[in-house]
């Protein structure tokens, strides 16, 4: 059995649950699979804040025919052969998960699911089923680190859509975010410190996605959340300032979005004789089109083409 039809397998009994809940992904890496996902994607309020009535024919009209070719090009060179890597590390997630708190007697009915905010497995279906499952507790683990109305807020949006269909009602908690928290911190020095060990130590840029700076401006915590993570990380790391920096990345869109950008940042190392950098993306708790194309990838090559000697991407936590 798949893993994403393991999660719509309605358990035998009530209980607790728990659910993670990611961004989603197109189910191939063709044009008409991109443009399904990033038309639910961009379409969603908390994603572009735009008036509909402005948004909408710009996003049909010019957006998917232009974008949809080019992301599915991007999706082509890192695609696994098991599918999206998004949806392999998330199926791994959930399974590791699950080995960890069910492998014992002392949790017997908790349930562990995944579900996707624009794709499937989808958050409405997989919670239909709970519903009909008669589930007595809820967890929500958002898979956002630092906390956003971009992400987190649409993870809100969809639980509590989902739950109006709902007459018995299941104890509920949604965690909010866990971007200063201590094992999470721990986790990821870790995986620096075990990648240094077999690549050698260098200058660390740790790179978030971006959101608009008008984000910031009507109280998104999410850039102040970004910077204390990177924070936390250096310190544990004990790393002084001259070798380390914050960036972010995936623009989208005419609007200034948080600086600085991490194209801009590793073309500029090298002119800061940064000759080896290491990259580490902590927004994501899993490797994606973002991590492994945008980063790995395309920041490399921006990186080497600007001067760079040396270039090192960290991979995700996925399900260590």
């Amino acid at each position: 059995m798949t893993d994403s039809a393991r999660s719509l397998d309605a358990p035998s009994h009530g209980g607790c649950a728990l659910l993670l809940v990611n961004t989603g992904t197109p189910d191939a890496p063709r044009s008409g699979a991109v443009r399904r996902f990033l038309a639910r994607f961009l379409s969603d309020r908390r994603v572009v804040e735009l008036p509909r009535a402005l948004w909408l024919p710009l996003l049909y009209g010019l957006v998917l025919p232009l974008r949809s070719p080019r992301s599915a090009h991007r999706y082509r060179l890192i695609w696994q052969s098991e599918g999206s890597p998004l949806r392999v590390h998330s199926s791994e997630l959930r399974a590791a998960l699950e080995r960890e708190l069910c492998g014992g007697d002392s949790h017997p009915q908790l349930r562990v699911d995944h579900g996707f905010l624009y794709s499937a497995p989808d958050v409405g279906r997989i919670l239909d089923v709970l519903r009909d499952a008669r589930l007595q507790r809820l967890l929500v683990l958002p898979l956002f680190p630092q906390t956003s109305g971009t992400t987190t807020g649409a993870v809100y949006d969809q639980v509590a859509r989902a739950l109006r269909r709902w007459r018995a009602l299941p104890e509920l908690r949604i965690v909010a975010g866990y971007h200063d928290d201590p094992q999470y911190i721990a986790a990821l020095a870790a995986s620096v410190t075990e990648h240094w060990q077999h690549h050698g130590r260098s200058y660390l840029l740790i790179s978030f996605h971006g959101i608009p700076e008008a984000c910031v401006r009507r109280g998104d915590a999410y850039a102040d959340q970004c910077r204390e993570t990177a924070s936390l990380l250096a310190a544990a790391l004990q790393l002084p300032a001259r070798q380390w920096d914050v960036s972010f990345q995936s623009r989208f869109g005419a609007a200034r979005w948080l600086s600085p950008a991490t194209a801009a940042t590793l073309q500029e190392l090298p002119r800061r004789e940064v000759r080896a950098v290491s990259v580490i993306c902590p927004g994501f708790a899993v490797d994606c089109l973002e991590t492994l194309e945008e980063i790995a990838l395309e920041g490399r090559a921006l990186f080497l083409k600007a001067g760079g000697e040396r270039f090192d991407y960290v991979p995700a936590l996925n399900a260590r």
